[in-house]
């Protein structure tokens, strides 16, 4: 039996400006990093439709580098989006962590599920910070695209 963790936001915009920053290269390359971390703009590869590759580079402050690979498994504007992901591009990504986005008074309602398989209970709560500091910088970005 697959056993997610989830996270969950209710973020001050758009269903569809919340979906094009999770998929648009010039808005996913400001977040993804949190503002700790670079990930060049030529570094990223999103064909976001079934089947299509996802990669990306991030540039730590000391000087190490991450390789970011996966594939979307289901792309349904603006409700939905599936998409595998992992560190380890030689290896099996696991399953897709899924993205879902419900309209909700005052914006949308983001929530991040991935399965748990093989992570720890420690992992597991690092993997959650680290998706609520992606989380803090996609509202930033959302203010922003929003002012634009």
């Amino acid at each position: 039996m697959t056993e997610y963790f989830t996270i969950t936001r209710d973020l001050k915009a758009p269903r569809q400006l919340v979906f094009d920053a999770l998929t648009t290269p010039e808005h996913f390359a400001v977040w993804f990093g949190t503002s700790a971390v670079e990930v060049p703009l030529d570094s990223l590869t999103m064909e976001v439709r079934p089947g299509g590759a996802f990669r990306a580079v991030m540039l730590l402050p000391e000087g190490d580098r991450i390789d970011w690979a996966g594939e979307y498994v289901e792309v349904d504007p603006p409700s939905h989006l599936a998409m595998t992901l992992t560190d380890r591009p030689d290896e099996y990504a696991g399953l897709p962590v899924l993205f879902d986005l419900e309209e909700v008074d005052g914006g949308t309602r983001l929530t991040i599920s991935q399965d748990r398989a093989g992570f720890s209970d420690e992992q597991v709560a690092a993997t959650i910070a680290g998706y609520n500091a992606f989380l803090d910088d996609i509202e930033d970005e959302l203010e922003r695209m929003q002012e634009a």
